[in-house]
């Protein structure tokens, strides 16, 4: 009872300091054809519970390394912690559902992995756009 107390109070700090920081941008490369995103959508893609879009096109998705970006990312999208996340993945590959997010070694990767692969989706805290990308959905 007061690990669970203590995970709640280091979870609703953790919040608190998000919601006063910048949004992050889902992204793809601004040639691609995928048209938007929704909060749920994007949930449901990073929580590997879908691979395909609504109508049926594959998507590649990536990550950034461990960082503020990553977990506010997954705490606006899941609701989870760094921990959760972790926890929640490990779960899934060991029981073979699905794999995790590829990793981008740095946000200034992920603009050239993106604009290679009109299929993938990745996401960048606000802030200047590089001309090779499209924001498909921002989240406060």
């Amino acid at each position: 009872m007061r690990r669970r107390i203590t995970a709640l109070a280091v979870g609703l700090v953790a919040l608190s300091g998000q919601a006063r920081a910048a949004e992050v941008m889902l992204v793809t490369a601004a040639s691609s054809r995928i048209p938007s995103l929704n909060a749920d959508e994007a949930s449901q893609l990073y929580l590997g519970r879908r691979t395909t879009l609504e109508d049926g096109t594959q998507v590649t998705l990536y990550d950034l390394p461990g960082g503020s970006t990553r977990d506010r990312l997954y705490a606006l999208l899941t609701g989870k912690n760094p921990s959760q996340i972790r926890a929640y993945w490990s779960r899934q590959v060991f029981t073979g559902r699905a794999l995790p997010p590829r990793e981008a070694s740095s946000p200034a990767d992920l603009p050239t992995l993106l604009s290679n692969d009109p299929s993938a989706i990745g996401y960048l805290p606000d802030g200047p756009l590089d001309p090779r990308l499209r924001v498909l959905l921002k989240l406060p």
